[in-house]
């Protein structure tokens, strides 16, 4: 086992590259700093040896992919102890929420190493640890295309107002920044007084965004359409078939959009289709690695996912915070709307 990664891959997307998932309202004051105490206890029982107490919060499929034995949670810590040594310095920690689990980040700094180290570990509603990692920071993606002006005009791919949830050029606001494909990329959805849905939020219908049309950013031919992926139950995820049903637009300029997690059997367009700016491609969904109804947005310099590099996708026409925007990126948090 790597000392790299202790951890359920379908928790701990929000740091892998297909990890296109869109996150519930953040947390309050009182619900953030109880989540921080909590990532604190279960980071303590690691580094204490408290394996029995630790050992007991993990889910059932925590166990199994670590072989069903306690004792695996002994060897990594043994793994941590000498490869990287004791913890010297916390420099920051966070708590998202993801889906219905609370992921806990904190970045530290070992004795026996020079580069600092994300330590991340999630857990669910019930209190059962479904994700524990180690690893080297994430940083922004190195970009040849930072300064790079967008060829293709484009406009938000939906009418009504809705909420970036992870979007801008850094880190701290975009997680995508970490990838370089996904180097510039948005997650939008809809939220209303601060939560993305209505009711318990355990039906696709409790969201907001699900079943709203989505159009095309800009003119092109269709790539690729898939249409037939079953949309997820609120809180699980489809990491083998990451885009779910999607789009990708050629513009003929080498320039490609990429549109990901539409409701299955909605897409209007086929491959080989000529579509203009604001076209109607299908409908909002939650299928592929996605936990709840989302868009994911991108556009790159190829037309194969996870291939090739991110570029800016700049809209036109729209209002950020009910300011018109002529030209501009929306960054996470920001309620944009076309004009």
């Amino acid at each position: 086992m790597s000392i790299r990664e202790l951890f359920r891959p379908s928790c701990l997307t929000l740091f892998l590259a297909l990890g296109l998932v869109a996150c519930t309202a953040p947390f309050d004051a009182d619900s953030q700093a109880a989540a921080v105490a909590q990532g604190q206890l279960f980071i303590g029982q690691f580094y204490a040896g408290e394996d029995d107490l630790l050992w007991a919060a993990f889910d059932s499929d925590m166990k199994t992919m670590m072989g069903d034995t306690q004792a695996t949670l002994a060897d990594f810590r043994m793994q941590v102890d000498s490869e990287l040594g004791a913890e010297v310095e916390v420099v920051a920690e966070s708590v998202l929420p993801q889906g219905s689990d609370t992921l806990y980040l904190r970045k530290a700094r070992f004795e026996k190493v020079e580069i600092r180290l994300d330590v991340v570990i999630s857990w669910s509603a019930e209190g059962k640890v479904t994700g524990f990692s180690i690893r080297p920071e994430q940083a922004e993606a190195p970009s040849k295309y930072l300064d790079y002006v967008t060829k293709t005009t484009l406009r938000l791919p939906f009418e009504e107002a809705w909420t970036v949830f992870w979007g801008g050029r850094e880190l701290k606001q975009n997680y995508h920044t970490a990838y370089p494909d996904q180097r510039f990329a948005y997650d939008i959805l809809i939220m209303k007084d601060g939560v993305t849905h209505d009711g318990a939020g355990t039906s696709l219908d409790d969201y907001y965004c699900f079943d709203l049309k989505v159009l095309a950013p800009g003119a092109g031919v269709v790539l690729s359409a898939e249409k037939d992926v079953v949309d997820n139950v609120p809180g699980e995820m489809n990491p083998a078939q990451a885009l779910g049903n999607h789009v990708i637009i050629d513009h003929g300029n080498g320039e490609f959009s990429f549109l990901a997690h539409l409701k299955q059997g909605t897409l209007s367009v086929a491959v080989g289709d000529k579509v203009e700016i604001g076209t109607y491609l299908g409908r909002c969904g939650n299928s592929g690695n996605t936990s709840e109804p989302h868009i994911h947005y991108h556009l790159q310099d190829t037309p194969t996912f996870n291939k090739g590099q991110g570029m800016p996708a700049p809209f036109v026409n729209y209002t950020a915070d009910g300011e018109p925007v002529e030209r501009g990126e929306p960054v996470r948090l920001q309620v944009v709307k076309s004009r």
